[in-house]
């Protein structure tokens, strides 16, 4: 749901987990674009720039560059408007799937090291045991 409610960047890095540097950066970068500003030139955040914001995030610990945020981004709001040809929109869907791959695939790499890192976590506890008796 859109809301007409404006956010001032302080605010979106709270909702977000996000820094005020890395919110600029993103916004340097063209990833995403403050909906308003204040007549004092401040930033102003909608509901919808704190969605993508959100989208932007989640594709970070997969290790997305900033070309395929950008790249992605593209195809979920060219897909969310109205004005493409049904051609045009199944290759969009096409590269979107192509994306899911991607992520699925680095999810599965993810959980892959996590469950090293866990063993590892155990076998120091087991140690530990092992050495205070």
């Amino acid at each position: 749901m859109t809301t007409d409610r404006k956010m001032q960047i302080g605010e979106v890095a709270d909702r977000t987990g996000l820094s005020l540097r890395t919110i600029r950066h993103y916004e340097e970068v063209g990833l995403v674009v403050p909906s308003a500003r204040s007549k004092g030139g401040f930033r102003l955040y909608t509901e919808t720039d704190v969605d993508r914001l959100m989208v932007i995030r989640r594709m970070k610990p997969l290790d997305f560059s900033l070309d395929e945020m950008r790249d992605l981004l593209e195809i979920t709001d060219r897909l969310g408007s109205p004005g493409e040809d049904e051609a045009a929109r199944e290759g969009l869907r096409e590269r979107l799937d192509a994306y899911r791959e991607v992520a699925d695939a680095r999810c599965e790499k993810l959980r892959s090291r996590l469950a090293a890192a866990e063993d590892f976590a155990a076998t120091l506890r087991h140690h530990l045991t092992e050495a205070t008796g």
